[in-house]
């Protein structure tokens, strides 16, 4: 007891501020359940880790800890009889409430297991390989007594903390109707026809107005038509008729209510307002005497059909948690080294495709995983970091999310087929609780907290765009590994560094030739791309003989207020991949050039554009969406032929040719070019401002289309936001090239800095300035990072020019290049209407078999739905893995 005592008396108790980490390693995913070593929790530090990560690595040092184990124990099924309760109805179990953990919701794991803690005090000291335990004493509440009370009250204060995970997740989740849905504004003075319409009692005579079906019928309140549900954005769902009514009356009717679904209980029919300020779910507290003036006795009434909620419920409850299925086939699960699922955070499922698709890639797989199997703790990264440090460290994160994907150790086991019939039964019982033991399940919270804390919207719950999240995520991972550049792990790699975008990178060069004298010009881009974006000439789309409805690719996740769908979905179109080249590769009009060399003279231009260079790995991704009439984001419902196997030798740029006249490199500008005092609506501006591109970027869209034409601008914007100067200031008109600002060489808008400084009132212009430059010129996300920075403002910004320098003083290596024959390897598919919502699935290749990985769902896939990817990943034919990775 008396070195327990002795470093107790180097501690405190934390408290509630206090980050601490008591339910998994730093480094790995091991947790308190994953072995009878469980994990340590260092009483100083609060850093819970494996017992052979406690020490920071190659020192002395002794420290004390806290070990938890923890062990699930199924709970005794309480019942008279076995009999009574094998018969017992699915039914009878079915939950009724979309919750977990709550009555008449789905069964939370405290209800069907029991959690059986032990603690104990550790004294270790480090060691090679693994450090030492010099005493350890169980902790209970026989054993307390024997501790000082400075020793329990430090214990207690780690053991009984929340915790870091707990902090950022919720043991239940539950749509808890009476708080979300509010009342409708409407429905004090809504709008009566009196038509004499009147409602039979008799749900056999109800029919959709306008289709005649029978099932998903919504009455509206004003004038009494029935109308179907909504159609779902695959085309299948209801006839839309109490919508297209709605809409077709002149928008004058919002409120309507499912008819089935009215009871004496009014608080269980669903009401919906289609007004455009409410469209969503209402409460109607005068329903019962609108439905009264169509003849609708509530008191009557009874249920016959579900409601929305119930349905939603029905559609998690009914999902298989052990297979999914796609077409009717049942399809494998599938689990070990490279087939290891992770967990959904909540809108967390673009993260996991991406984490997928990337550590599918050898060099990164060798980089931040190991071997099939192999001891997670022992890789090198993982052992440079001191344990404090860990959960900031976004290499030692990226690495453990790597080790855990590449070793399989985590990967829940697996019924096999040949078991025998009379065991199989409670096989499978067994192994559907390895579905949600805590032991197989990873949660990526570290990985996702830090990897977006300095960014506006990745450190949100919110459903983000997995192209985005990719080229971000690169990006990070680049300067950490140019900071980390001289560390032992990538020293002994090669002497110059390669970050990990160097596997995507490629540049394009543009040939532009003058109308005026047929001279050429060749124009490299300024900087390296990871990501190709092509856009779909939907004009090429044509529905082909036996082409099938839309249907989500393997899963649906749709939120639905319909039972059924009485019209078959329309087919739609497919569109050949070789469409999406040729228009990429077509020579293109510039109007307006002003040539130098010609003193000046104004000519088109004649361009086409080509690779430089062909990468190890070449990310595609497909523009599934434009902008719709409302302003928002509409995704392009089409199929893509595309096939596994791509030629691309032909895209290569073949550089100055025999006969070509090269232009001298003076550089010409358009004769209209964008400058920051070219005439713009500041209407227009503040309409694409809005929709979150920053003011650079609008400026730049607004003077390539004239200046005020929002809808030209915004095409503009989704064919030019990948540009290397997109988010840069405009220059000034006089200068041949864009002028300093008042800023020096920051090359930010003075302008919007001073803006700044003055609307937020309590930041400098330098502290701006910084803020605009790491986000590249957006005011309001500038406004965003300064605030949530302030605790640590000049830490911030220092730190924010440190990654500035490191990445000038980076030495560059040539672009990778080969032979530009590819083999498709993976894909990232979305379901939904657009990038904000929905759901995201990666399918990679494992050999020669597809795999789809669904969050935690991981399984073969005969057919993956390539037609419907959102990205997809190429590798080169020629490329061999990278031994500097």
């Amino acid at each position: 007891m008396d070195s327990i005592n002795r470093l107790a008396s180097k501690c405190r108790p934390a408290v509630v501020s206090d980050q601490v980490l008591n339910s998994e390693c730093a480094f790995t995913f091991h947790s308190p359940f994953t072995s009878s070593k469980g994990i340590v929790v260092n009483l100083e530090t609060y850093v819970g880790t494996m017992e052979e990560l406690a020490f920071a690595p190659n020192q002395k040092e002794e420290g004390l800890f806290v070990r938890i184990v923890k062990k699930r124990i199924p709970k005794e099924e309480n019942g008279d009889n076995d009999d009574k309760m094998e018969t017992t109805t699915a039914a009878a179990e079915a939950p009724t409430k979309l919750g977990i953990g709550v009555e008449g919701g789905f069964a939370a794991e405290d209800d069907k297991f029991e959690i059986v803690t032990t603690y104990s005090v550790v004294v270790m000291t480090s060691g090679n390989p693994s450090p030492s335990i010099e005493t350890e004493q169980p902790y209970n509440d026989d054993t307390k007594a024997s501790f000082s009370e400075a020793v329990v009250k430090l214990v207690d204060s780690v053991i009984l903390h929340a915790g870091m995970t707990t902090q950022q997740d919720v043991k239940a989740w539950q749509l808890d109707t009476d708080e979300q849905i509010l009342p409708s504004k409407y429905y004090a003075d809504l709008p009566f026809v009196d038509n004499a319409v009147m409602i039979d009692p008799n749900p056999s005579s109800w029919a959709c107005e306008k289709t005649g079906a029978t099932d998903n019928l919504w009455l509206n309140l004003s004038d009494g038509y029935i109308g179907g549900g909504r159609k779902n954005w695959d085309g299948s769902g209801g006839s839309n008729g109490a919508l297209d009514h709605f809409e077709e009356t002149g928008s004058k009717y919002p409120l309507v209510v499912k008819l089935g679904t009215i009871t004496a209980d009014l608080n269980s029919a669903d009401c919906y307002s289609y007004a455009k300020d409410e469209d969503g779910p209402v409460k109607i507290p005068n329903l019962a005497e609108l439905l009264e003036k169509r003849g609708i006795k509530v008191a009557s009434m009874q249920k016959t059909v579900k409601s929305t909620a119930e349905l939603e419920v029905e559609l998690n409850y009914n999902y298989d948690f052990n297979a999914i299925t796609s077409a009717g086939t049942t399809l494998e699960p599938a689990s070990g080294p490279g087939l290891q699922g992770l967990q959904n955070l909540g809108n967390s499922c673009y993260m996991n495709s991406i984490l997928q698709m990337l550590l599918s890639v050898p060099e990164l797989a060798n980089r931040y995983g190991t071997k099939p199997n192999a001891n997670v703790a022992e890789h090198p990264l993982l052992n440079s970091v001191k344990p404090k440090e860990a959960p900031t460290n976004l290499l030692a994160q990226t690495t453990k999310i790597g080790c855990a994907l590449t070793s399989g150790v985590f990967a829940k086991p697996i019924i096999e087929e040949e078991k025998e019939k009379d065991a199989k039964e409670e096989e499978q019982k067994d192994n559907a609780d390895t579905t949600t033991d805590p032991k197989y399940r990873l949660a990526p919270r570290m990985f996702k907290h830090l990897i977006g804390k300095d960014h506006v919207e990745f450190r949100t719950g919110q459903q983000q765009d997995a192209a985005q999240f990719l080229q971000y995520m690169l990006e990070q991972v680049d300067r950490a590994e140019l900071k980390a550049s001289k560390e032992p792990y990538f020293a002994s790699k090669s002497e110059t560094m390669h970050v990990s975008s160097h596997l995507f990178s490629f540049k394009t060069t543009d040939r532009l030739v003058c109308s005026g004298d047929g001279g050429v010009k060749y124009k490299g881009s300024s900087g390296a791309e990871t990501v190709w974006s092509l856009p779909i000439p939907m004009d090429k789309a044509q529905v082909r003989e036996g082409d099938a409805a839309a249907t989500a690719p393997e899963v649906k996740r749709m939120k639905t207020d319909e039972e059924g769908a009485k019209d078959p979905p329309k087919p739609v179109p497919t569109v050949d991949f070789q469409a999406l080249l040729d228009q990429w590769a077509a020579e293109t009009n510039v109007d307006g050039i002003r040539w130098p060399h010609l003193q000046n003279a104004v000519h088109k231009a004649a361009q086409t554009t080509r690779f430089d260079n062909f990468p190890p790995y070449l990310i595609l991704q497909i523009q599934r969406y434009q902008m719709g009439p409302d302003w928002q984001p509409m995704k392009l419902e089409v199929k893509l032929d595309i096939p596994q196997k791509i030629d691309l030798n032909n895209l290569r740029s073949k550089g100055p040719q025999d006969g070509e006249t090269i232009i001298p490199e003076e550089e010409e500008a358009p004769a209209a070019a964008p400058n920051a005092s070219s005439e713009i609506n500041e209407g227009a501006l503040c309409q694409l401002m809005d929709m979150g591109f920053s003011m650079n970027g609008c400026k730049r869209a607004l003077t390539a289309v004239g200046g005020s034409d929002v809808e030209a601008a915004m095409n503009w914007v989704f064919e030019h936001n990948m540009d290397e100067n997109f988010n840069d200031p405009l220059p000034e008109p006089s200068a041949a090239a864009p002028a300093p600002s008042g800023g020096g060489d920051s090359g930010v808008d003075e302008g919007v800095v001073m803006s700044l400084v003055e609307s937020l009132g309590c930041f400098t212009p330098d502290q701006v300035r910084a803020a605009l430059k790491e986000t590249k010129g957006a005011a309001d996300r500038a406004a965003d990072w300064l605030f949530s920075h302030m605790d640590d403002l000049d830490g911030a910004i220092a730190a924010l020019n440190s990654k500035a320098a490191g990445a000038a003083a980076a030495p560059k290596l040539p672009l990778e290049d080969g032979n530009a024959e590819y083999a498709m390897i993976g894909t990232v598919s979305h379901i939904g209407k657009n990038t904000g919502s929905g759901h995201y699935v990666a399918h990679m290749k494992r050999g020669d078999k597809w795999v789809i990985f669904n969050d935690e769902k991981v399984a073969y896939c005969e057919a993956p739905p390539l037609e419907h990817a959102y990205m997809y990943l190429f590798a080169r034919n020629d490329a061999t893995t990278n031994p500097n990775y």
